[in-house]
């Protein structure tokens, strides 16, 4: 139970530095080059894992780390960034919070994962809550905006359950680095192409590109990929909720966007999605570690990905 509250702790790191890097994004960083900004998240933070863990890719993995580097990194990314800079803050991440139910859905046919009642009900019960928050007619929020946003959170939650069902026995640091370079590679020659010359970055968007990378990109990557390792994707969708309670904190305490009655009870409700989903019906916290499958199990899973 104790060793399963520090996974949900060390997951939870995630969603709150993603919440964060939407405003983040939107104040310091150019709004012209979501190219080149997802290169210049994706890359260092790829290199700096990998001097931390200087171990190369094996066998499947070659192929594993381009197709995730290419999901969870260079398309996604690209998106985020889009998205961070054509809404509010608390707009751009309050659309990702759909995510829980559609990693719950993924991962029942792709990693044998099914969904207990309660996790789908809580999940709704966010996805009602963020629904609220986006229908307050908010200054500033537009449909591509909110299209790129809606695409972010359908590959990246594509992506983290391939991650689930392929990840099991590599090294969580090592395959988050790979994934994070085979990103960045893909991202620089499209972004030189497509943008033309690197932009020139003043102090305070090199500053913000350091969070963007360290904090937000390797940080958070090997939090929640970690979190994937040992709790269910359910369970590590219910804890993303928290990333748009932390984008719409930062986006009306930080930002100035006014935060409504009808977006305070749209929070509350993501909030109680969030905490029934971790309590079982008696009210005490869901052993994940207890309900892990067995080996045969996970092989079982790692055969459907394959």
């Amino acid at each position: 139970m104790e060793a399963n509250s520090r996974w949900v702790a060390l997951t939870a790191v995630a969603p709150v530095a993603w919440g964060a890097n939407y405003y983040v994004t939107h104040e310091f960083l150019p709004a012209d080059r979501p190219l080149y900004g997802a290169a210049l998240r994706a890359l260092p933070a790829g290199l700096v894992l990998l001097a931390l863990r200087r171990q190369r890719p094996r066998g499947a993995w070659w192929w594993r780390s381009a197709v995730l580097g290419l999901l969870n990194m260079s398309v996604f990314f690209v998106l985020v960034y889009a998205a961070s800079q054509l809404l509010p803050t608390s707009v751009a991440s309050t659309v990702m919070a759909a995510s829980p139910l559609t990693m719950m859905l993924m991962a029942w046919p792709l990693v044998s994962e099914r969904p207990r009642a309660a996790q789908l009900a809580c999940a709704v019960v966010g996805l009602g809550g963020v629904c609220l928050m986006l229908l307050t007619g908010v200054e500033g929020t537009s449909v591509p905006g909110v299209l790129a946003s809606a695409a972010a959170m359908l590959v990246s939650a594509f992506g983290h359950v391939l991650t689930k069902g392929w990840s099991a026995g590599a090294d969580v640091l090592a395959s988050t680095a790979w994934q994070l370079t085979a990103g960045g590679l893909f991202l620089l020659p499209v972004a030189a192409v497509v943008e033309g010359a690197p932009p020139a970055l003043s102090a305070p968007a090199l500053l913000a590109f350091g969070y963007v990378s360290l904090v937000a990109t390797a940080l958070a990557f090997v939090a929640w990929f970690t979190g994937l390792r040992h709790l269910s994707a359910g369970t590590v969708g219910l804890i993303g909720l928290l990333n748009p309670v932390t984008g719409v904190l930062l986006g009306t305490v930080v930002a100035g966007e006014v935060l409504t009655v009808q977006q305070l009870c749209g929070l509350v409700l993501v909030l109680a999605g969030v905490v029934l989903g971790r309590t079982r019906r008696d009210g005490s916290p869901a052993p994940e570690g207890i309900r892990h499958p067995s080996r045969h199990g996970s092989e079982r899973s790692g055969r459907l990905l394959s």
